[in-house]
């Protein structure tokens, strides 16, 4: 389409505020949902993300009410040359939304369940939590992430790995169809048949090829899981992270674990045994019933004998919070010697040690068996993932020589990688298709995919 031309108006954090008179008759009457300019309410509320390392100053945050709303902003900040970026729930902003323009999509969070054909259609600023309200009661599970409060949308462009993932792969695997508003402005459909590379790209790119206003992706029948963690002494580690590496590779794709060095808060709801200790646990979802579930976790469950705390059982999908591990630093690996899971309990239980917690992942399964036209979620073949919540730069550095150096594009922080989360190959074809679809790179504020010529 073709946009009108007009003076070019670049406003950063420092002066958002002088863009406001010629902000407010630019945006006057184009939308029905609510808009805010820095000093009036709702401002500071409708700016901040979750993540306390920004302080994003927008020169307006537009919230929207209706489809309309989300390409009058998109076209809106290509008339008035701004910078432009989305966010929902705010889990994924890593880049500050200073002097352009804020698009809030949380008020579009419907949620349909087709049980039937096993479909879930949602809005952009759909949460977890309600898809898995709708879904439960038709024994449906979708392939959600660690907690409920997480953004569907931003969640499954970003690749997606849940405790669903080795049975039935990545989020972003299972995407059906997406609408979508493109940077010039076009309000497009997604999918196999109707523009096939914008519907690969979005499945793992990330938010760099237009604004979702619907997606649609496939549930499961899971109904109930056997789930939970089990707390043992801190002790055992290192014997248990070498069976534990051996044991990983045995398992069903129906078991996805996780092991974990990790502080316990001293609070009064932690159970007595482990309150304000540093202990290891082993985390475990199984897509089943619990008797084959403790089988397989018996090896895991004698070199320590009982645990400290046992905290599996047989619960509804729905209600299975499994907690999540906050991410400094992340690589991926395809084994795990002896050096690094020695590394790993050296730097963890050494006196003065400032690493809070310490997560090896088990990956593999459907996530590594993906189909021919799966998007460009990165590294599959890799079957561990290790994550250090604190800052030991010679842990890093011993670390370095076995890891890929690859991320992933959910648990990234740092803007600056984001080709790290994808093989060469994909992000080289991701470049390209980005410059078909945005050009300009109008899609920037974020983990942002430069377009290649």
């Amino acid at each position: 389409m073709s946009l009108p031309a007009t003076r070019r108006i670049s406003p950063t954090a420092s002066d958002s505020r002088d863009a406001e008179p010629m902000m407010q008759p630019a945006l006057r009457g184009r939308f029905a949902g609510l808009v805010h300019e820095p000093g009036a309410a709702g401002y500071d509320q409708q700016r901040r993300s979750l993540n306390p390392a920004i302080d994003p100053r927008p020169a307006v945050v537009i919230e929207a009410c209706r489809v309309a709303d989300v390409r009058a902003a998109v076209v809106a900040a290509r008339e008035l040359d701004l910078p432009f970026a989305v966010q929902a729930t705010g889990h994924g902003t890593h880049v500050p939304s200073d002097g352009g323009i804020l698009l809030k999509t949380s008020a579009l969070a419907a949620v349909l369940i087709d049980p039937a054909q096993r479909i879930a259609r949602v809005g952009p600023g759909a949460r977890w939590g309600d898809v898995l309200a709708a879904a439960a009661p038709f024994g449906l599970a979708p392939l959600s992430g660690s907690a409920p409060s997480v953004g569907v949308t931003g969640y499954t462009l970003g690749g997606g790995v849940g405790w669903l993932a080795r049975k039935y792969g990545f989020a972003a695997d299972s995407v059906r169809r997406a609408q979508m508003v493109t940077a010039d402005g076009r309000v497009v459909t997604a999918s196999r048949e109707r523009n096939p590379e914008l519907f690969w790209a979005l499945r793992g790119g990330g938010a760099n090829f237009g604004v979702v206003t619907s997606l649609e992706f496939w549930l499961y029948p899971v109904a109930r899981v056997y789930a939970g963690a089990l707390y043992l002494p801190v002790e055992v580690a290192a014997e248990t992270l070498v069976r534990y590496r051996d044991w990983a590779d045995t398992v069903p794709d129906e078991l996805s674990t996780a092991i974990l060095l990790r502080e316990m808060p001293d609070a009064p709801e932690i159970p007595e045994p482990i309150r304000g200790r540093r202990v290891l646990t082993v985390k475990a979802m199984y897509a089943g019933a619990g008797a084959p579930a403790e089988r397989l976790l018996q090896p895991l469950r004698s070199i320590a004998g009982p645990a400290l705390v046992d905290d599996l059982r047989p619960v509804r999908y729905a209600d299975a919070a499994m907690g999540g591990t906050a991410v400094r630093h992340l690589d991926l690996y395809r084994q795990l010697p002896d050096a690094v899971l020695e590394s790993l309990v050296s730097a963890y239980t050494k006196p003065g040690s400032t690493i809070a917690n310490i997560e090896i992942r088990h990956w593999g399964g459907a996530m590594a068996r993906p189909a021919a036209d799966a998007g460009p979620v990165g590294h599959r073949s890799a079957p561990f993932s290790v994550i250090v919540d604190g800052h030991d730069p010679e842990l890093i550095e011993q670390l370095r020589p076995h890891g890929i150096g690859g991320s992933f594009l959910n648990f990234l922080a740092d803007p600056a990688r984001t080709a790290s989360a994808y093989t060469a190959a994909n992000y080289r074809k991701l470049r390209e298709i980005k410059a078909q679809y945005d050009p300009d790179n109008f899609f920037r504020v974020n983990h942002n995919i430069p377009p290649v010529y």
